[in-house]
């Protein structure tokens, strides 16, 4: 009377007393559908064991080709960045993607310092946005010059900072208040303030200085935001300078219809301009668009190829999307624009890889960009 060993060989067990015996037929019949059984399950283990060992192959694989990359990097380009950055072999390395270990030290390196800001400026700069904080803190009611400084500051209010702190990476659970890195984050853009008043703070701005907090010291991060905000494109949307964003729409708009030209005349003919999706993806250099490890990525060749990649990225997350995006009304391409769904960065620069930035008459970006300023 000893229980089945298993639920499948309940068909190997006799029947109970009160029953009809089994027919031979019947039991040579369960006892084969029992080894069938069986011989699926071992044969799903061999499989899945197979798997498993090609999943840590691949990983073993990855780790070693991380490990090697770093080393080349360390070892032989950023000793001599300036005559190894733009060698065929350092940008075929770049494309691939650049070693966690090293990220920082190049993005810094890409981005510069032609503001020539040093980290005691930086500390001093810090300071005074507490200082500030304390002072509206004190009297909301103040007159002081520091005060009416602070208020005439475009978007400079510190509830819209702290808003957006709250908003930024959510899911790292390191920037909302609380974490390890929501005073430093706020350091970085009140001192950005600070040093920009007349740029302020910007809806935006948080998932930029996050982007380069997480690979970099404070000091270090907040000279890269600082001379990264200050490049033309950046500057231009930063300050919301509506006729320096429409000639980027149009130059934008230009690459978009020589690649998908299709496309292209359906958003033309639903009035879904690149006002209502780009701002967002160039704000936050599509670091808030995407997950961490794409956005990563994209940052990666932003900086070595410039603002062109930014919108060459554009197009490629189109082009990636586009055969839904041909079916869709308005409303719902609008939003997927708005909302994209998660994809690797595999899947996505496969397609960035076959954007050509080269329109009609053999114009590049700079070129069709120069001439929409000219005219």
């Amino acid at each position: 009377d000893s229980e089945p060993a298993s639920t499948t060989a309940l068909i190997l067990e006799h029947r109970p007393s009160n029953l009809p015996k089994k027919s031979a037929e019947e039991s040579e019949k369960h006892r084969l559908e029992y080894e069938k059984m069986i011989q699926r399950a071992r044969r799903n283990e061999i499989k899945d064991a197979q798997k498993r060992n090609r999943t840590a192959k691949e990983l073993r694989k990855h780790e070693e080709t991380v490990a090697s990359a770093s080393t080349k990097w360390t070892r032989d380009i950023l000793p001599n960045w300036e005559t190894m950055r733009n060698t065929a072999n350092t940008r075929t390395m770049w494309w691939d993607g650049l070693p966690p270990s090293v990220r920082g030290k190049v993005w810094q390196l890409s981005i510069g310092n032609d503001l020539n800001i040093t980290e005691e400026l930086y500390g001093i700069l810090v300071a005074r946005s507490h200082e500030k904080l304390r002072s509206m803190h004190e009297t909301q009611s103040s007159c002081s010059e520091d005060t009416v400084s602070l208020s005439a500051d475009r978007e400079n209010s510190v509830d819209l900072i702290r808003l957006d702190i709250s908003r930024t990476f959510h899911n790292l659970c390191i920037f909302q208040e609380g974490g390890p890195y929501h005073e430093v984050l706020h350091d970085i853009l009140g001192a950005y303030v600070c040093y920009r008043p007349d740029v302020g703070y910007v809806q935006g701005m948080s998932f930029v200085a996050a982007m380069l907090l997480l690979n970099m010291e404070p000091a270090k991060a907040f000279i890269s935001f600082a001379n990264l905000l200050n490049q033309p494109c950046q500057l231009a949307f930063f300050r919301l300078n509506e006729e320096m964003m429409k000639i980027y729409f149009a130059a934008f708009e230009v690459f978009f219809e020589e690649n998908l030209p299709q496309l292209f005349a359906r958003f033309k003919q639903h009035n879904l301009t690149p006002d209502m999706y780009l701002i967002d993806w160039v704000f936050t250099m599509f670091s808030k668009a995407l997950s961490l490890d794409v956005a990563s990525r994209v940052w990666d060749m932003y900086c070595r190829d410039g603002e062109e990649f930014l919108f060459k990225t554009a197009i490629g997350i189109l082009r990636l999307h586009e055969p839904l995006l041909l079916t869709m009304e308005f409303i719902h391409a609008a939003q997927l624009l708005t909302r994209l769904p998660t994809f690797t960065h595999h899947k996505l620069f496969v397609h960035i890889n076959n954007v050509t930035m080269v329109s009609h008459g053999n114009r590049r970006w700079k070129d069709v960009l120069a001439l929409l300023s000219r005219d």
